[in-house]
């Protein structure tokens, strides 16, 4: 049963190690691959190409929001600054963000966020979120009136030319945009923004015409091209929202068609938007209000274009009368408690679904919190990690104590399960039955041995997904070389940890795999010294699948977090300290050393 034990063990840990790498390399390399060839085929369409504007929305009673693209030249590409130089602007200026809103249109087009860089020097680039139409990556906010279907309304749209009463918009001082339209309209478009990410944005409309006038309030964020996206199914980018009823929806930049908007219609409550690994950008209608919901992508030119809109229910105003329509945008940094304190703050459902917290949401937002708090404490995620660690194997003890005992008793009773397998050696049915007699005597679980390695794997993945989703992992430091713990070990033993002025990455098709940090051959020794803690299985196929085990995690896991990284040696560290204490504790020798020294002996020929 021993046998049986540690093919077990075997198996689970080479599934893990197969589904580890199917899910976060095979699987997303084929996707992107996916994904490149429909977005040439959509560039190559010309029936693709000329569904440039969307259908109207589930509502029949307004004009359709203004689809992503319009406003723009095509084939006209000027650089960013020349773009932002092509209209009339008042900045935007805050202790976290810099930009600008174009009067033309009253667009939110030009937004960066410069708390935060590029790479982990601190002179580098601010990050770019927001840029206007005509630029390389256009990534916007608009927001604006739609009319009743057949009306001559004169309506404010993308070209539309605002006034503004200020030069400046600051989380202290509100900004008011006016645009009379010469036939009785004139519109107020006010925003104001706090010390974060958040937009309040308050459309008016005044009527002093002698007759009423419907009109749907809409806000929509578009993007045009396809972005660079990091290609892991553990993390979602793309189109996002929670859409009422309907939910949490996560729309993949692949999975949108060309005249095939995802619609939904009625509903109340939610947001939805566009989102990066670490910053979004989202509209939020009033949660009491009833709108029309779509993400949909059209062609312009032979780019592809992405947009979330609402469109709100029908405001009718009356002659000599006004009527106001609120909306919020947010356009920043996924920080979590900033997120979790607008949900609170503002009532928006569900929005610090946001982050992608994944399906496990229960395990890794709590452990993040916790993470998050520790690090608070002692100024250093890295610690904090190490700390967390401590924590969980406290709380898990008394089931890895009785897992250590039952591989302690294992040990115990391996002469007579030796004395069993000579004895039945012919009758494998009969030495199953002795050896579970003696396991029911001795009371021992021989499974137990493999909870261990099945408790850590649900926390290794939840730890994984706060370091790669959460953005106050980016640029965290941990000590010396560690200067991103979101990052992998930037060190290689194949150039002596950079003492030889060599980048081994740049050898063709192998220069990946010799990217080989400190870290890593720390985990890959922590986890060969810990399987050296037990006695060697005597199936020679699990003695190889035993010994290759280390070597292969080693190099897997060198293209990971190194926080994640860090986080497994040392839990393999505590797991051999603690083992080896429950080991003693029953009297059992621990053979550690023992079998170091055999693997160094020379083996004895087999007796022929």
């Amino acid at each position: 049963m021993s046998d049986n034990r540690n093919m077990i063990l075997a198996v689970v840990l080479s599934l893990a190690i197969l589904l580890g790498w199917q899910y976060f390399f095979a699987l997303p390399q084929a996707e992107q691959q996916r994904e490149a060839q429909q977005a040439a085929q959509q560039a190559a369409s010309p029936a693709a190409a000329a569904q440039g504007q969307a259908p109207t929305p589930a509502t029949s009673g307004p004009d359709a929001v203004p689809q992503a693209g319009q406003g723009v030249t095509p084939g006209v590409e000027m650089t960013r600054a020349q773009a932002l130089a092509a209209s009339p602007r008042v900045a935007i200026e805050t202790q976290r963000l810099n930009g600008s809103i174009s009067l033309k249109g009253g667009r939110i087009d030009d937004l960066l966020l410069i708390q935060y860089h590029e790479t982990v020097n601190p002179t580098s680039p601010n990050i770019v979120l927001l840029s206007p139409s005509g630029a390389p990556n256009p990534f916007y906010a608009e927001f604006g009136w739609a009319s009743s279907a057949g009306a001559t309304v004169k309506l404010p749209g993308p070209d539309t030319l605002w006034t503004a009463e200020s030069t400046t918009l600051t989380d202290k001082a509100p900004l008011v945009l006016t645009y009379d339209n010469g036939e009785g309209l004139i519109f107020r478009r006010t925003f104001t923004v706090d010390d974060h990410y958040m937009f309040a944005v308050k459309d008016e409309v005044e009527n002093t015409t002698g007759a009423p006038v419907t009109l749907y309030p809409y806000a929509l964020v578009s993007r045009h091209g396809v972005p660079h996206v990091e290609g892991f199914f553990i993390l979602h980018e793309g189109l996002i929202g929670v859409v009422g009823e309907e939910g949490l929806q996560e729309i993949g930049y692949s999975k949108l068609e060309a005249g095939k908007p995802q619609a939904f219609s009625g509903v109340t409550g939610g947001w939805l938007g566009i989102t990066d690994k670490y910053w979004a950008a989202t509209v939020i209608p009033d949660q009491n209000v009833k709108y029309d919901a779509r993400f949909s992508t059209a062609m312009q030119g032979n780019k592809p274009t992405y947009q979330a809109d609402f469109l709100a229910g029908p405001m009718t105003v009356g002659a000599g009368e006004s009527a106001t329509a609120k909306s919020q945008l947010f356009a920043g940094a996924k920080v979590v408690n900033v997120v979790d304190g607008y949900q609170t703050t503002y009532n928006i459902d569900r929005f610090d679904l946001l982050i992608d917290w994944g399906w496990f949401y229960f395990i890794t937002k709590p452990l993040f919190l916790l993470i998050d708090w520790i690090y608070r404490v002692v100024g250093n995620f890295g610690v904090a990690i190490l700390i967390v660690t401590v924590m969980l194997k406290i709380v898990f003890f008394p089931l890895a104590n009785k897992s250590y005992a039952s591989m302690a008793k294992m040990k115990a009773v391996q002469p007579e399960l030796v004395a069993i397998r000579e004895r039945y050696a012919d009758d494998k049915v009969k030495q199953q039955q002795a050896m579970m007699e003696m396991y029911k005597k001795e009371k021992i679980n021989p499974i137990a041995g493999c909870l261990p390695i099945l408790i850590q794997i649900p926390v290794f993945f939840a730890l994984y997904k706060v370091l790669f989703v959460t953005i106050e992992m980016r640029h965290a430091p941990f000590f010396g070389w560690i200067r991103d713990l979101s990052a992998p070990d930037p060190t290689t033993i194949f150039n002596l940890f950079g003492l030889i002025p060599w980048d081994p990455s740049t050898v063709p098709v192998i220069g990946v795999y010799l990217m080989l940090g400190a870290w890593p051959l720390i985990m890959g020794i922590t986890m060969w010294v810990q399987m050296k803690l037990n006695p060697a299985p005597t199936d020679p196929t699990q003695q190889t699948i035993f010994n290759w085990m280390p070597v292969i995690f080693t190099f897997m896991l060198a293209h990971f977090a190194a926080g994640l990284v860090i986080y497994w040696a040392w839990n393999n560290t505590l797991s051999v300290a603690q083992q080896a204490f429950i080991m003693k504790r029953h009297g059992v020798k621990i053979e550690l050393w023992d079998n170091i020294k055999g693997m160094f002996r020379k083996k004895k020929p087999a007796a022929k």
